[in-house]
C-alpha cells in the first residue's frame, strides 16, 4: 500500500455535502418533479439503471485501493483479524437490530408509525450488515494504524461480505416480518459486489503487471481520488429528490434515525477497542480493528436498500442517515483512539 492520504476536502466535510445533497435533491423533487419522473423510468429488474451507475462510481474506486495478494499475510497477526471478524461478523449486524429495533418500536414509539418502524429498521439492519471497506483506510492513517495490517483487514471483510452479507441481512429482516425476495438480495451482491470487485481485481492486475505496483499507487489510483465523493453526492440528490415529501413530512425522522446509528458506532467501536486493549495488541492494530466494525459500508447498503425497497422507499432514507452521521462521529472516535494511545504502551 502507498503511502496513505488524510481526509480530503470532500470527505472533510462530507456531512456538509451531505445536507446541501439533501436540500437539492428534495427541491428538485417537490419543484421539478418531471426530473424524477423522466429518470424512475429507467428501471431493469427493480434496479435503477442511472443510481446503478452512479454506485459503481461509488465503489469500484474503492475497491482498486484492495491488494488481495495481502491475504498471504493473514497469519501474521491473528488475534487482531479475530477481534475484526468476530466483532464485525458475530456482534455488529445483531447489536444494530436490537438497538435499531429498541429504538424505533420502543423509545419513538409515539413518533414512529410501526409500519415507518419496520422500514427504517430495515435500513439499519443493512448498514448493520455491511462494515466499512474504503473509508478505514483513512481511519487508519489517521490514527497511525498500521497499514499492512489494514489492507489484509479490508481484504478479507470483503470475501466475507461475499457470503456472509445476504444470509445475514435475509436472517435479521426475515424475524421482522419485513419480506426479501432473495433473487433480488443475491443480484445485489452480484451487482455492488462481485462485479466491481472482480473489475477491480483485473484492472489491478492488468496495470501493476504492465506498469509495475508503484505507478498503480502513486498515478494510477490519484485519478480516482474524487470520483467516489461526487459519485455519492450525485447519488443522494437523486434519492432524496424522491424521497422529498417523506422528508418533509417527517423532519424530525432524520433525527430520530441518527440516534440508534450514532450509538451503535460508538458501541462496536468500544467493544473491539477494548477487547484488542484485553489481548494486550499494539495501538496500530487497535485502532483499525475497531474504526472498521465502528464505520460502514454505506454505499452497499444504500445500493441494495434501492434494490430491494425502492428509491422512495424509508428504508433507503435510513441508510442515507448513516452516511449523514458516519464521518462526524467516526472523527469523533479518531480523536478518541488518539488520546487513548497510552493505554496500549
Amino acid at each position: 500500500m502507498s503511502e496513505q492520504k488524510g481526509l480530503g476536502f470532500f470527505e472533510k466535510y462530507l456531512t456538509v455535502w451531505v445536507v446541501l445533497c439533501m436540500a437539492a435533491g428534495v427541491l428538485i423533487g417537490l419543484w421539478l418533479p418531471g426530473i424524477t419522473e423522466f429518470l424512475g423510468q429507467f428501471e431493469y429488474a427493480s434496479v435503477s439503471v442511472p443510481v446503478a451507475i452512479l454506485i459503481w462510481l461509488m465503489i469500484y474506486p474503492m475497491m482498486l485501493k484492495v491488494d488481495f495478494s495481502s491475504i498471504v499475510n493473514v497469519g501474521k497477526n491473528p488475534k487482531g483479524l479475530i477481534v475484526t471478524w468476530v466483532t464485525n461478523w458475530l456482534i455488529k449486524p445483531f447489536s444494530m437490530y436490537a438497538i435499531a429495533s429498541f429504538f424505533f418500536f420502543f423509545v419513538f414509539k409515539s413518533f414512529i408509525p410501526q409500519d415507518l418502524a419496520r422500514q427504517y429498521l430495515a435500513g439499519a439492519v443493512l448498514l448493520g450488515a455491511a462494515p466499512c471497506t474504503a473509508m478505514v483506510f483513512v481511519w487508519s492513517y489517521l490514527t497511525k494504524g498500521d497499514p499492512a495490517y489494514t489492507l489484509v483487514q479490508v481484504a478479507t471483510n470483503d470475501l466475507i461480505i461475499l457470503i456472509a452479507f445476504a444470509p445475514i441481512v435475509a436472517f435479521l429482516l426475515g424475524i421482522s416480518d419485513i419480506s426479501v425476495p432473495w433473487m433480488t438480495l443475491f443480484l445485489s451482491v452480484v451487482l455492488f459486489v462481485v462485479i466491481p470487485l472482480t473489475g477491480a481485481y483485473l484492472t489491478r492486475l492488468y496495470i501493476t503487471r504492465r506498469k509495475g505496483t508503484d505507478y498503480f499507487e502513486n498515478k494510477f489510483l490519484p485519478k480516482f481520488d474524487n470520483v467516489t465523493v461526487i459519485g455519492l453526492l450525485l447519488t443522494l440528490i437523486l434519492i432524496f429528490s424522491f424521497q422529498g415529501e417523506v422528508i418533509i413530512n417527517n423532519p424530525i425522522h432524520i433525527i430520530l434515525i441518527a440516534i440508534p446509528l450514532s450509538i451503535q458506532t460508538f458501541l462496536i467501536f468500544f467493544i473491539a477497542y477494548g477487547w484488542a486493549k484485553m489481548w494486550h495488541l499494539p495501538h496500530n492494530v487497535a485502532a483499525p480493528a475497531a474504526m472498521i466494525g465502528a464505520s460502514n459500508f454505506f454505499e452497499l447498503s444504500v445500493a441494495v436498500a434501492i434494490s430491494l425497497f425502492g428509491l422512495k422507499s424509508p428504508a433507503a432514507l435510513a441508510t442515507i442517515v448513516g452516511v449523514l452521521v458516519e464521518v462526524p462521529v467516526m472523527l469523533t472516535l479518531v480523536n478518541i483512539a488518539n488520546k487513548t494511545k497510552r493505554w496500549f504502551e
